[in-house]
């Protein structure tokens, strides 16, 4: 299967007419990497997680804070969701069709059949400027939130913004 690239969703943004602030940058797998070579950006800085329930049933992109360290047993409670765990690989690329490591609020434009439900951290509200990798990790743009709302709105993604536990 070839994964979709930056270019596809550059396409999908300017059919938007949704402008961002590209970077260039060394491969970043995680935000600790981002943080420990001391990149500079505008916007926040995210960690987007990619979960299943227990059954594998139901699929969620999370979007938090970068350094937020999440508690997945209370958010599983919370949401009344059996049992959170990370995916693996090949549910990322079936679903998101997406590297691991280049998770992001735009790989959402990739589930066409909208199995994946958009969890946003509630303390995101506020963010104007948010940062995501184009399906690249060696990419970062950022992009308004209103015009990310936008963009979930026209992929059939209803966001739901949740107040995330933390460890």
């Amino acid at each position: 299967m070839t994964l979709p690239t930056s270019i596809d969703v550059a396409q999908s943004l300017a059919a938007l007419e949704i402008t961002y602030l590209s970077y260039e940058h060394p491969p970043l797998a995680n935000c600790d990497i981002a943080k420990s070579i001391g990149l500079e950006r505008k916007g926040v800085g995210l960690k987007n997680l990619f979960l299943r329930d227990n059954y594998g049933k139901r699929h969620f992109l999370v979007i938090t804070l970068a350094e937020k360290q999440l508690d997945l047993k209370t958010l599983s409670k919370q949401q009344g969701v059996s049992r959170l765990g990370f995916c693996s690989t090949e549910r990322l690329a079936k679903y998101l069709k997406v590297k691991p490591g280049c998770v992001s609020a735009l790989a959402i434009n990739n589930d066409e059949s909208q199995q994946v439900e958009l969890w946003l951290d509630k303390e995101l509200e506020g963010a104007t400027l948010w940062q995501c990798h184009p399906f690249e990790n060696d990419k970062t743009w950022v992009i308004k939130l209103s015009d990310l709302q936008r963009f979930w709105s026209h992929t059939g993604h209803r966001p739901s913004w949740v107040s995330l536990p933390i460890r």
